[in-house]
């Protein structure tokens, strides 16, 4: 027989064994139906209601929050599945806990009546976004999760289905069983008691207490965070060691911000509730400033740390110094920008899990395949490729923080390497800002690359009668007595071209770096031109006219 006859039969006699002894035939449910079984006394009221329409997720969630908004509390009551509770508590407790659940969705809940489905199985019918469950029934639908002391707690749909009835869908007994925590935390606080009824009237989406309170927090917290910058300014410039000084005066306004944000977390928490929209709007706005302002705190105390070294061990950075402190100071920058991108990714993360953004109304919108791959390659692609570039420039290192470069017909050096552009600090003091990826893909020549000497040419040009020889020995003196040139055995002159009008005359010094090299050679220039003017003045370029026989004729 047949290897794989085999195991088909040894497969099927497990199967047989693991359904027997499970206890026999599945139930309907188990099978194929879309619903979850329940008790006739969970679904009451059995006949029919026009208040009481709960066939879609859309239908039930719509006529709850319709009830609870006129108090009909106890025809609310029976959109919740009350099986968890005893039987004789559930007209009383379930009112209770239906206004608890109501005012805990106008706070916490900024219903995506789109999203939500229309449809009695809730299929998804078309979508990327979840496609392993496109074409099936849904049993449930979250709508909204929420952290309380680091616990989960989740406001959820179900479908349920009694004998002889059809399916509807219901607040499920977890949702249930979580209503009086949710209410604790997000409930009404005490100071709404004190409220007039007429400012706790809804207006465009809000109450109209809110759009007061809004504005005066907002101006609350802002001078607040003012009050935190000038009180740390304050408090920088009395400290006395100048590493730590630096780094809280550079910190200061990202540490405001992060004092704003933990104070309007604070009242949110403790004092103040907002409805639905205006908490889906705050919670994850404070907390992504609060994570920038903490990122921006630590980055801006790692370069204050890495300034005072590299400002303490090297200083000013410049083609005078070593090829191994260039190399230093560049690696210095690079730690600097893989710290950052370290940062930004930890941001990122921290901001994603605290609020479930993929999950949440818009988000998953930008998080779908389709709109993020436009946005990348819209915005991000001139970014990306800056940043791809300047990592390039710190691994490979073409050039390095303090290295002279003629770039473009400039002079210059390279003053910062930063994620999206250079800052090159011309000779006469001006600054050039660079996009990377626009440099790295332009020639441009580095004079400090293995070192940092640089022969220097100084060209004068003479009349005819000039004589070379006596200029080269006049060179020679003078660039053996000039601080500036170094290793002599280079020192070296020559006509380089000669033209009707007269001649070029090249003379050739080296120097230990560019910006030495340059001042040596204006001093080299000056001198030789003192020495023309004051001992051969004749040999400046003349011009000279050629005169025919008749010219000459008629001069005479």
């Amino acid at each position: 027989m047949p290897r794989f006859i085999i195991a088909a039969c040894l497969r099927v006699l497990v199967l047989s064994s693991l359904l027997s002894g499970a206890g026999g035939d599945l139930s309907a449910q188990e099978q194929d139906a879309p619903w979850y079984e329940i008790s006739q006394s969970a679904l009451e009221p059995s006949e029919p209601d026009s208040k009481i329409q709960r066939r879609t997720p859309r239908e039930t969630v719509r006529n709850f929050i319709a009830l609870t908004g006129k108090e009909q509390f106890r025809d609310a009551a029976h959109f919740l599945n009350l099986s968890d509770l005893a039987a004789d508590s559930r007209a009383q407790d379930g009112a209770e806990l239906a206004r608890q659940l109501a005012l805990v969705i106008e706070r916490q809940l900024w219903i995506d009546w789109a999203g939500l489905s229309a449809r009695p199985d809730a299929m998804i019918e078309t979508g990327a976004a979840k496609s392993a469950m496109v074409g099936s029934p849904r049993h449930d639908i979250g709508l909204k999760m929420v952290d309380i002391n680091g616990q989960a707690y989740e406001i959820r749909l179900g479908r349920y289905k009694a004998p002889d009835t059809d399916p509807v869908w219901l607040f499920t007994p977890q949702t249930v069983q979580n209503i009086p925590v949710l209410y604790d935390a997000f409930g009404p606080r005490h100071f709404e008691r004190y409220i007039p009824d007429s400012l706790t009237k809804p207006l465009g989406g809000l109450r109209i207490w809110e759009w007061i309170l809004l504005p005066s927090l907002l101006a609350a917290l802002l001078g607040l965070g003012w009050g935190v910058t000038r009180c740390v300014g304050w408090a920088a410039r009395k400290i006395k060691r100048p590493l730590v000084r630096q780094a809280i005066e550079r910190a200061r306004v990202p540490l405001g911000f992060v004092v704003v944000a933990f104070a309007a977390q604070f009242m949110l928490k403790l004092g103040v509730s907002f409805s639905g929209p205006a908490t889906t709007i705050l919670r994850p706005f404070l907390l992504i400033v609060m994570v920038a302002g903490l990122g921006v705190t630590a980055l801006k105390i790692v370069d204050a740390v890495l300034d005072r070294i590299t400002r303490g061990v090297i200083g000013e950075i410049d083609d005078t110094r070593s090829l191994d402190q260039r190399e230093l100071y560049t690696s210095i920058y690079a730690i600097r920008r893989i710290i950052v991108l370290l940062m930004v990714g930890i941001a990122v993360f921290v901001v994603l899990a605290r609020l479930n953004l993929f999950d949440s109304l818009g988000m998953s919108l930008l998080a779908s395949a389709g709109v993020l791959t436009v946005l990348l390659g819209i915005a991000g692609q001139a970014v990306l490729g800056n940043i791809m570039a300047s990592l390039q420039i710190a691994l490979a290192k073409p050039i390095r923080i303090g290295d002279s470069i003629l770039f473009e017909g400039d002079w210059a050096y390279v003053e910062s390497i930063f994620y999206t552009f250079l800052r090159l600090r011309t000779w006469d003091e001006r600054r050039i800002i660079v996009p990377v990826k626009y440099f790295v893909s332009q020639p441009f020549e580095n004079w400090s690359v293995t070192d940092a000497r640089i022969l220097k040419t100084i060209t004068l040009f003479l009349d005819h009668r000039a004589d070379i020889g006596i200029l080269r020995e006049v060179f020679f003196e003078l660039a053996k007595e000039d601080e500036g040139v170094i290793e002599y055995e280079h020192l070296f002159a020559a006509v380089t071209e000669h033209s009707e009008a007269g001649q070029e005359m090249s003379f050739y010094a080296m120097s230990p770096d560019p910006s030495t090299g340059w001042s040596a050679a204006m001093r080299l220039r000056e001198a030789l031109m003192n020495h023309i003017r004051e001992e051969h003045p004749d040999w400046w370029p003349q011009d000279r006219l050629e005169l025919s026989r008749r010219a000459r004729g008629t001069a005479k």
